[in-house]
């Protein structure tokens, strides 16, 4: 059947996806956690050193502590001798040198430090060849970060070098977004969670969206199959309405056993329902009780590209969450891609670097071969493998019937691990 019949109206993708996230309202609930816990969460409140790093005199090269007034006449010709002391041999006073190893601290009384390659030892003394001025090699307090410096602020997604950061100027805890709580109804009379009998199809298209939730910075609660019932699809519908997000899975088309898009309609608003996309145009979208219900196709290929194209960004928003691209690599098409106007195209596609070898995410291929993007032979919305095993896909814009062979296209590599 074409997933595209009986839809009157049509939403281009870019209308769609500003829709949803005009109807979705970023939460405000906040939690406090360790640092270890905190990695990629989004920073509620900005965060300022507590402590200045470094919180201490240090040196900053192997060698000799010392007053710079002691070597303001010392030469290569004529060195200055000073009295030399081991490390950790307290304060440094007029005439005295003591060894430093690179980053230990500054011992009272000196201001300065002689690079090792600058002295010549000599029994309990060493001579010092060349003049340094006060703080000469050392690294003051707060050289690095300022007590009191603002290092992010709120909204800043944190990174493992942040945390380093953090733990480094004193902070042991941060107040960050809560993560947000999506429910994930599959619905349809065939699906089945084990082996499948005849005409029954093991569920997927939940499971794989639960997983991209908590990929993009959510909360999945995967439900349990939901079949193609009006009073059952609005019970599931209404028991996930403390989510911050719903998505269903399947019944979204118009066909005698879509119900879904009626059910929304009758518990608060369908804000679109048929998108201009290749393939999932069966997707749209409702706000129920000012929460928002993402219908994704049954299809499995479908599913995936609605979940990229529009959950992905609808996540973002209410989570907080600053949006990102997904990396690319140049290729050159080795078939014909076909589009449609009016309509975005999402084709699959392998790469071949040249050397027999696939291509890894992101990756531009080697210095040997010419990078060449192979359209999957199987590229039907419901062959679930042309996505699984594609490095890619390439969007053909609304406004092309196709990219020939032999164009340089840019393969996205929408399955990237942000």
């Amino acid at each position: 059947m074409d997933e595209q019949r009986g839809f009157d109206d049509v939403t281009r993708l870019s209308s769609a996806v500003e829709t949803l996230r005009e109807a979705a309202t970023p939460l405000d609930r906040t939690e406090r956690l360790g640092l270890a816990a905190a990695e990629r969460r989004v920073l509620a409140t900005p965060l300022d050193a507590r402590r200045p790093v470094p919180h201490f005199r240090r040196a900053a090269m192997d060698g000799y502590a010392v007053r710079a007034s002691d070597t303001f006449d010392a030469t290569g010709r004529s060195p200055v001798t000073l009295d030399r002391f081991g490390v950790g041999a307290g304060s440094v006073a007029s005439g005295q040198a003591q060894w430093v190893h690179t980053g230990s601290p500054l011992p009272n009384g000196a201001d300065a430090v002689v690079k090792v390659e600058e002295t010549t030892r000599r029994e309990d003394r060493v001579e010092v060849e060349t003049a340094v001025a006060e703080g000469t090699n050392v690294a003051p307090v707060g050289e690095d970060v300022e007590a009191g410096q603002r290092l992010f602020e709120a909204g800043h997604r944190l990174r493992p070098s942040d945390l380093g950061l953090l733990k480094a100027t004193g902070v042991g805890e941060v107040e960050v977004y809560e993560r947000p709580t999506v429910g994930v109804v599959p619905t349809g009379d065939e699906l089945v969670e084990g082996d499948p009998g005849p005409g029954e199809v093991v569920e997927t298209n939940g499971f794989t969206v639960s997983r991209y939730v908590e990929r993009w910075g959510g909360t999945a609660t995967y439900r349990r199959i939901v079949p193609d019932d009006p009073a059952a699809l609005r019970s599931a519908i209404q028991r996930d309405l403390t989510k911050d997000v719903v998505v269903t899975n399947g019944g979204s088309s118009v066909g005698k056993r879509d119900h879904l898009a009626d059910v929304i309609d009758d518990l608060g608003e369908v804000l679109f329902h048929g998108v201009a996309v290749k393939p999932g145009h069966p997707v749209g979208a409702g706000l129920v009780e000012d929460t928002p219900v993402l219908m994704l196709p049954g299809y499995p290929v479908s599913t995936i590209v609605g979940a990229v194209q529009l959950l992905r960004p609808l996540l973002k928003r209410v989570g907080h969450l600053p949006p990102t691209e997904p990396p690319t690599t140049e290729a050159t098409l080795a078939r014909k891609i076909p589009g449609e106007i009016g309509a975005r195209t999402f084709a699959r596609v392998s790469l071949d670097t040249g050397d027999g070898r696939g291509d890894d995410e992101g990756s531009g291929g080697d210095e040997h071969g010419e990078v060449v993007a192979e359209p999957t032979r199987a590229s039907g919305a419901g062959v679930l493998s042309s996505v699984a095993l594609a490095d890619g896909w390439v969007v053909v814009p609304e406004s092309r019937e196709g990219i020939p062979a032999g164009e340089t296209v840019a393969v996205e590599h929408w399955e990237y691990d942000e």
